[in-house]
């Protein structure tokens, strides 16, 4: 009696890659539109670098000095001789308020030490003159 050797069907792993797909598609979501709320609009500047930054977490008032060396406060262009009264308002009330500058690393310091002395005159209590971090 002859006995004659099976074959044996090999079965072949297959990892199931429908809940992998859906965890990539709904990270895909999730990070297009995580990028679409950090757009930061406003005045075209080019921040200076420092490598020692930390994030500011209190509600503060921001001009932005441009390269031509314009003031904007909030988007609007207000000039150097109306700052004063208009910080002023905004100041009104805050022991600590904090401002913002954001100054264009093209521009000549004595336009940012302006604004700057202007900000403290109108009752600033803290001044920050804004940074991107260095990589």
């Amino acid at each position: 009696m002859l006995f004659r050797k099976r074959e044996r069907q090999f079965y072949q792993l297959q990892a199931p890659l429908t809940s992998l797909i859906d965890i990539v598609f709904l990270l895909l979501i999730y990070f297009l539109l995580t990028t679409n709320f950090m757009v930061d609009e406003g005045i075209k500047i080019k921040l200076p670098t420092a490598h020692a930054t930390s994030p500011q977490t209190q509600k503060e008032i921001t001009i932005v000095v441009d390269k031509q060396g314009r003031t904007f406060l909030e988007n609007q262009e207000v000039p150097l001789n109306e700052l004063f009264t208009v910080l002023k308002e905004r100041l009104q009330g805050k022991q600590d308020g904090l401002v913002v500058i954001k100054a264009d690393r093209a521009i000549i310091l004595n336009k940012a030490v302006r604004v700057m002395d202007v900000a403290k005159a109108a009752g600033a209590g803290r001044l920050v003159l804004a940074t991107e971090k260095a990589f």
